[in-house]
Formats: C-alpha cells, structure tokens, sequence
C-alpha cells in the first residue's frame, strides 16, 4: 500500500459514526497530561547529562524540537491504536476486510431504518440480501405453514414448527452469506436414505437440534441467528402450528378444498381464497412489537397465496400492520407463478390481497418496469401488466427490479435501493 492510500485508510477513522473519535480525544489528553507530569519531574533534575541535551534536540529551536517530538508522538500513538485495534478484532473481521470499514458498515447498521419483511421462501431471501446493506434493525416475519420437502417431513415426524424458510431467511441475513448459505442450504444425497438423511438440509437439521437443545423452537431461531452472527431478527409470524386450505375452482361450478400448502399448487385449479387451519392462532408478540417500532413493512416479494398470504391471515399481524405508522409496501413479483398466479396483473395481486386482509393494508404497491427479459422468461411464465383495479385506492410505484440473469426474480440491490428510496422520499 503506497504512503497516500495508507493515509487516506487511516483518516476514515475520523468519518461520522464510528464512535471512535471522542475516544482519541480522552487518549490524546491523557498522553499530554502525562508528557507535562514527566516534564515537571525531568525539570527538577537538571542539569542532565549531555547526551541527553543531544537526543532532546537541545541544539535545535524550541518550536523546531516541540514540533518534531509532537508528530513522532502523534504518529506512534495512530500506529499502537491501528494495532491493537487489529489484534483485538482480527478474529472477528473476515480476511481482506479493514477493522475500520468492518467497524463503520456495523455502525451504519445500527443507525438504519427498522424494516420488518414479511413473507417467505426465496423471495424473501432475496430482499433480505438486498436490505442489510443499509440497515441491520430488520425483522424478518416468515410463515409456519410449509408442509412440504424437508420442512414437512420434520415437521410430521417430529412435531416441530417448519423451519425451511426460517433457514433461508437466517442464511440472507448472516454476515458471511456465502460460506453459510453453502452450509446451511446443502442438502444430503440419495444414498442417505438408509441414515434417513435423503433430501434434509443441513440448516433444518441444525435448527430442529437446536430447539431440542434449547426446550423451544423460538428459542432455537434465536441461538441460530446469534451463533451465524445474523445482521437483524428472524421470527415465525405464530408459534403455533397451523395448516393452510385452500378453495380452488376446477369448474365454474365445483369448488374443491384442500388441506396443505405444498397441495394447494400441486392439485390444480384456480384459487379462489387461503385460509388457516385454525384460523385465531395469536401471533408471535416479537412480531407484533417489531411491526409497531418499524419505519418501513414489507410484505412480498414472494408466492402471493403461499407465502404472503399465510402470515397476514394471523389476525393480529394483520391489526398491527393496520395500526403502524410505518410506511407500507407491498411488493409485486416480477413474473407470474404457475399454479398459483397464472395470467395474474399486478391488479390482480391486490385484489387478492384485498379480498383476504381488507383494503389499505399497503397503500403503495412496488411493481417493476423492465421488461427487455421477458422472453427469456420460462415457458407458462410471464410478465404482470401494470394496472390496478379501477376502484383502487393505492398508488403503483415502478422501478427497474429485475435481475437479468434469473428474469423471473427480483434483483436484491435494485429492490432494496428503490424501498430506501421510497422511505426517504417520505421522510
């Protein structure tokens, strides 16, 4: 590192918000009362030896020598506290990243806005991805209603609360995602089967061992954020179990229900409504705090009837959504989603909405306007046309969401850049 980027690194320790500064100012004052004991002391014992007039610079001017003792003084106090800061932090700061950006990327964080997402699966995820670049204060309220692959089967055999969104969710928000996500997500082959391991994560092993270890399943999503050093809070939107039905419309006439979110888009049919089984579950009070502290709740991206819907269908989610002062959005996907939302516009999404939780719930809908990908959508999928119900009351926002490479999906950064945008604008 050349002499002016070394300066420039160590200036960033003087940026706002560090907390650092008023620190060196009690150091530095500490050291110049200290010089001016030991000059009191050496004082009362001249005359010194000669030697030592010549490596005081006695030889010199005064302001010379007092200037030249202050900048050597200054800059092995900056070298010692650079030091010690790195030692001290080193195990705590991934490799290649500078104590001071780590230092000020956390207290940047702890500043952000509080944003509550709601939903699930892989869209969640992804707006989480986006989110904790400008904020650490996100809670991440996610559904309890999977019944399906890994999560179904431990919740069957075991009794537990499904934990494969949770896990996704813990994996977008951890501090080192890439490692994590590897881990958490992998899934143990076929020739497991014997061990009865064939298809499980490792994620939802690793958290339904924690809530036997911890005595509860709250408890469990806690620890597992805290041990992967997750930037915000994961929580189940209940804490207790319940099943998602649903009305689906074969014929004009027949109206068929079914039991199971993982049945609902299996089975075919257009979906008339989504209900829960019980349906006056209380809500999780974590979630229901976090919603009334928040300066932003979103709700989406993600499966409208499957992983929206099941959270805002616990009442008392729903009431304190109505209740918060927070800005609220709900975030249409960028594409259509086969047996679930065929040929639906983005009016489409909200008068579902609308006809499970009442109007107003989110006044503003995010949609995106990049359609250049379009065609590289897959076969049955496709693009949501920008309109709202005539009668309406919300207001339709559109940015460029999408990510190029998977046009089908959001794109993180451009999502959580547009919600920041959208926050700030009301501020």
């Amino acid at each position: 590192m050349s002499l002016p980027e070394l300066v420039r690194s160590q200036l960033k320790w003087l940026r706002p918000g560090i907390g650092v500064k008023r620190w060196l100012l009690i150091l530095a004052m500490g050291i110049v009362l200290s010089a001016l004991g030991i000059g009191l002391i050496i004082g009362q014992v001249y005359p010194i030896p000669q030697i030592t007039g010549y490596l005081s610079l006695s030889f010199l001017p005064l302001w010379v020598r007092a200037l030249f003792f202050i900048l050597i003084g200054l800059a092995l106090v900056a070298g010692g506290l650079v030091g010690l800061n790195r030692a001290l932090l080193s195990p705590f700061i991934r490799d290649g990243q500078e104590v001071v950006e780590a230092l000020y990327r956390y207290r940047q964080g702890t500043h952000g806005p509080k944003v509550v997402a709601i939903g699930g699966g892989h869209g969640l995820a992804t707006l989480l991805r986006g989110l904790k670049a400008y904020t650490s204060n996100i809670t991440a309220i996610v559904t309890v209603a999977d019944d399906g692959g890994s999560s179904g089967r431990l919740r069957r055999a075991l009794g537990v609360l499904p934990p494969g969104d949770i896990r996704n969710c813990i994996a977008a928000l951890a501090d080192d995602e890439a490692l994590i996500t590897q881990l958490f997500q992998y899934r143990f082959p076929s020739v497991s089967a014997e061990a009865g391991l064939d298809g499980h994560s490792f994620g939802n092993l690793f958290i339904t061992a924690m809530a036997e270890v911890t005595g509860s399943f709250e408890r469990a999503v806690l620890e597992s954020s805290r041990v992967l050093a997750v930037r915000g809070e994961v929580m189940p939107s209940t804490l207790h179990s319940v099943t998602l039905m649903g009305d689906l419309r074969e014929e004009p006439a027949q109206v068929r229900r079914v039991a199971g979110e993982s049945e609902i888009t299996r089975t075919g049919g257009t979906i008339e409504r989504v209900y829960l089984e019980p349906d006056d579950v209380p809500a999780y009070p974590r979630a229901v705090r976090a919603i009334l502290e928040a300066d932003l709740i979103v709700a989406g991206p993600g499966s409208l009837y499957t992983s929206v819907l099941p959270n805002l269908l616990v009442r008392e989610i729903a009431q304190a959504i109505a209740a918060s002062r927070a800005l609220r959005v709900y975030v249409c996907n960028v594409a259509t989603q086969r047996g679930e939302t065929d040929g639906y516009t983005v009016g489409d999404h909200v008068a579902a909405l609308e006809r499970h939780i009442g109007r107003d719930l989110f006044p503003i809908v995010l949609a995106n306007n990049n359609f250049a990908y379009a065609d590289a959508l897959p076969e049955g999928v496709e693009v949501p046309r920008l309109e709202l119900p005539p009668d309406s009351t919300c207001t339709l926002i559109t940015a460029d969401l999408v990510d190029p490479a998977h046009p089908w999906r959001h794109d993180s950064e451009k999502l959580a850049r547009a919600l920041m945008s959208l926050l700030e604008n009301r501020r």
